[in-house]
């Protein structure tokens, strides 16, 4: 992580919780006859870092497609910063893409292109900015994300994991968006590199004043990193709400998920005043070791 980014901010507060930006209203997504979603309802607000969780299956992936306008929903309305995707010109779709920036898992940069080159494309494909400022914004992400100009011309094969998934992150801010999702952000990382994403994360949404949303399997990262989780089953968002409140949902998914002993380890890391509001259940033998 750039060191000097990560000072400046780091009595910075948060971003202001403020209106929502994402709204998907009764939401039903089929393919064929097998159901994805059902009447789902989902809300983000500006400033929020939500978690979207649940088992193989669920639909996380595919809700994101669709509140990123790679997939239109069977029913149902989607809003992203007050446009609705089914009502869209092209012109005003392409402006709104560009506000919202994707983080794949694994990184997924074009394996063909250099580092510098993955960075530069989303300033390239707007088609009106000069090569020298593209190297200057360029170089400037590099910078963010914690990595040296030194890496600019190397091919992504020659990065490692935590390396890839920087610059993977690096392209998605590239035009400074106001909307960030993650696809299993920290998955594949060893848990120094781990953390450092997690803070590299944290320190972006406060500099950036960003809103994001994340898939993630990685209990720990979750924790450390949202305002709320907001948990797919069902067919549905069974409840979307910082983790100490979703955690008193009575669900099987919610009781394996959280209650866990993996789960509850996780929980402790949260701050007191947060951990405090945590049933019972959720604290019975969280000190045991995990083997």
């Amino acid at each position: 992580m750039s060191t000097t980014l990560a000072t400046a901010v780091r009595h910075q507060p948060p971003p202001v919780i403020a209106e929502p930006v994402i709204e998907v209203r009764d939401v039903t997504k089929r393919y064929g006859s097998t159901v994805i979603h059902e009447h789902l309802n989902f809300d983000v607000r500006r400033g929020e870092i939500v978690a979207l969780l649940g088992g193989s299956g669920s639909g996380k992936t595919t809700l994101v497609r669709q509140i990123l306008g790679l997939e239109s929903p069977t029913s149902g309305v989607i809003r992203v910063l007050g446009e609705e995707w089914a009502r869209m010109d092209v012109e005003t779709a392409k402006m709104l893409r560009t506000r919202s920036g994707m983080m794949f898992q694994q990184g997924a940069l074009f394996s063909s292109l250099s580092v510098y080159d993955n960075i530069a494309q989303p300033f390239r494909e707007l088609g009106k900015i000069p090569e020298d400022l593209i190297r200057e914004f360029v170089m400037l992400k590099l910078e963010m994300v914690g990595l040296s100009c030194k890496h600019a011309s190397k091919m992504p094969a020659a990065l490692s994991g935590g390396m890839v998934k920087r610059v993977g992150i690096a392209r998605a801010i590239a035009l400074e968006p106001e909307l960030l999702f993650l696809d299993e952000p920290t998955a594949g990382l060893d848990p120094k590199a781990s953390d450092e994403f997690v803070d590299l994360i944290a320190t972006l949404h406060r500099a950036l004043g960003l809103t994001v949303v994340m898939v993630t399997h990685d209990l720990d990262t979750m924790v450390a990193l949202s305002t709320r989780v907001a948990v797919l089953a069902d067919r549905r968002v069974l409840v979307a709400a910082p983790v100490e409140e979703a955690v008193a949902v009575d669900h099987p998914f919610i009781r394996e998920y959280f209650l866990g002993r993996r789960g509850r380890r996780a929980l402790q890391a949260l701050p007191p005043e947060r951990r405090a509001k945590l049933p019972a259940a959720a604290l019975d033998d969280a000190t045991l070791t995990v083997k």
